[in-house]
């Protein structure tokens, strides 16, 4: 009779351990379902993000090709009177080349910004080289260097913006859990150094 008591327990017992332990295996994969979904909702956001300001970028390179361009047709005009400037000259050319060679976001803006250097060293002072300043040649080339710069701050002003979200998304929670896993990090700015800008601003020489 015994015997028979116990095996009647379990048999009443059984069924409702395996429906808790069902249970449990339910809600253990719903967790684990959630948890992926939010974790593939991260991944897809940050190379949105990511996707936007490579696309920001691509703006800037048509500028930047743009500068590219007009660089040697500079060059060649202003030596031709700033004899003394050779050495600065060189220094733009080179800056110029580097530039031109870099690849990928990063290398680009490093050599971006010291093409710019080498460019607000050139200080080309119209009352030194009379026959400069009256050179048409030159003043266009002026103006449209100064178109350039001016398309160049307003592209840069929207890169920034699309690279300061993709930052924040990387640093902030509960992104930054999964950023590094996923190869995401923090990306630079593409701002002119400050002492660049006011080397650009500077008057009454011209400097691009």
């Amino acid at each position: 009779m015994v015997g028979c008591y116990r095996l009647s327990v379990q048999r009443v017992i059984n069924p409702k351990q395996k429906k808790i332990m069902s249970t449990s295996t339910i809600i253990l994969l719903v967790v684990v379902v959630v948890l992926a979904i939010w974790a593939v909702s991260i991944y897809n956001n940050l190379v949105k993000l990511r996707n936007n300001r490579e696309n920001a970028f691509a703006n800037i390179d048509v500028q930047l090709k743009q500068r590219h361009d007009l660089i040697p047709q500079l060059v060649a005009t202003v030596k031709g009177y700033a004899t003394h400037e050779k050495e600065v000259l060189m220094k733009v050319t080179e800056a110029r080349a580097a530039a031109i060679s870099a690849t990928g976001i990063n290398d680009k803006i490093q050599a971006e910004n010291l093409l710019s250097s080498a460019l607000s060293g050139l200080k080309v002072s119209l009352e030194a080289y009379p026959e400069l300043k009256a050179n048409q040649n030159f003043l266009q080339l002026q103006g449209e260097i100064a178109d350039v710069e001016n398309k160049l701050a307003a592209t840069r002003r929207f890169f920034n913006s699309t690279t300061k979200e993709l930052n924040n998304a990387v640093q902030t929670f509960p992104s930054n859990l999964f950023a590094r896993m996923f190869g995401f990090s923090k990306e630079p700015m593409f701002e002119i150094p400050q002492a660049d800008r006011a080397a650009l601003d500077k008057a009454p020489e011209v400097q691009f």
